[in-house]
């Protein structure tokens, strides 16, 4: 697959105890991003965070939650993530989405070693 020029990155910021069918929420949602046929999608654990409920979602030493927050990002044409887009928003109870341009520069798979692939 080539993806070059204008793109868009699909943002899903969710809880990682929030559960789709029986299964967390990210696995299902990058799940979703693969059987749609999307160039990638990247799950992101991060360290603190608040939604809409304020409630902070942190790890802080000893006290350590079990609802830190997760970013799901896809990348891809436009169509593509506009119709993912739709997907998510059916998948998924409390949390954000957002759609923002991108250009890509390069996105290259199967390569390894390295430059040049040695």
């Amino acid at each position: 697959m080539t993806l070059t020029g204008t793109a868009k990155r699909l943002a899903v910021y969710i809880g990682e105890a929030d559960m789709y069918e029986d299964k967390p929420l990210y696995e299902a949602l990058m799940e979703s991003a693969r059987m749609a046929g999307c160039a990638g999608a990247t799950v992101l654990r991060g360290m603190t965070g608040y939604g809409a409920t304020s409630r902070e979602h942190a790890k802080h030493g000893m006290r350590m939650s079990v609802d830190l927050p997760v970013v799901v990002q896809v990348i891809d044409i436009p169509d593509k993530i506009t119709a993912l887009a739709e997907v998510y928003g059916a998948m998924i109870g409390d949390g954000l989405i957002t759609v923002e341009d991108v250009q890509v520069l390069l996105y290259r798979g199967g390569v390894t070693g390295g430059p040049g692939g040695q």
